[in-house]
């Protein structure tokens, strides 16, 4: 019983413990912060990755469209309903997609 009561009341016991306790719960950036803040950094970094994918795969669809003239007549069909001389174009909806 006594040697419980030594080790309780050691001063580098209690002193490490108030400093355990405070950093986990206490402090300006405790634990359960650190954790939502590295939640957060690791979906900030893959927004960054889709983000930089798209931004090359947009790149090389403009070098594409810049030095292909067959490319740039097929993006301007589909993006801009543009046709040639004597052609008919339909346009088919797709019901199953939300219109906003």
């Amino acid at each position: 019983m006594k040697k419980a009561i030594k080790i309780i009341t050691n001063k580098y016991l209690v002193t490490f413990s108030f400093f355990v306790v405070w950093m986990l719960f206490f402090d300006q950036r405790d634990f359960f912060q650190q954790r939502e803040k590295r939640d957060e950094l690791k979906k900030l970094e893959a927004k960054k990755r889709y983000y930089v994918q798209e931004i090359e795969k947009t790149q090389k669809e403009l070098l594409d469209l810049q030095n292909n003239p067959a490319a740039l007549e097929k993006f301007a069909r589909e993006h801009y309903l543009m046709k040639k001389d004597g052609e008919d174009l339909f346009i088919i909806e797709d019901s199953t997609e939300q219109k906003k």
